[in-house]
């Protein structure tokens, strides 16, 4: 029933910017944190940034300083500044949330959403 939906990847040229976000829905109480993740062609999926519902925050060396990571609690969406993106940050940009707490007692972890592209021109 829980289902994470994300948007906003595309094709950037060097040195530009993109937002993505990730919607879920469903019958959430709480979700104790939502995160991205990439995995460029050949590689593993790795972390990009993770924020949890008391907004403390964690990030891939790679991207700090560039990346901002924020999310609306309300609204069950979490998002990803990128900025100054490059050839090297090309890669699928998964939507994760670990720790939801649905309204009737349940819930689960890890759930994903189905990826969206980011590009980076070289």
């Amino acid at each position: 029933q829980v289902q994470l939906v994300e948007s906003g990847g595309g094709l950037v040229q060097a040195g530009g910017s993109l937002r993505l976000s990730c919607a879920a829905s469903g019958s959430i109480f709480s979700i104790n944190a939502m995160g991205w993740y990439r995995q460029a062609p050949g590689k593993q999926r790795e972390l990009v940034a993770a924020i949890t519902s008391g907004g403390s925050t964690n990030y891939a060396d790679s991207v700090k300083g560039r990346f901002t990571i924020s999310r609306d609690n309300a609204k069950n969406t979490v998002y990803l500044q990128m900025n100054s993106l490059k050839h090297e940050n090309t890669a699928v940009c998964y939507c994760n949330a670990d720790g939801v707490q649905t309204r009737g007692g349940g819930g689960g972890s890890g759930y994903w959403g189905q990826g969206t592209q980011v590009t980076g021109s070289s």
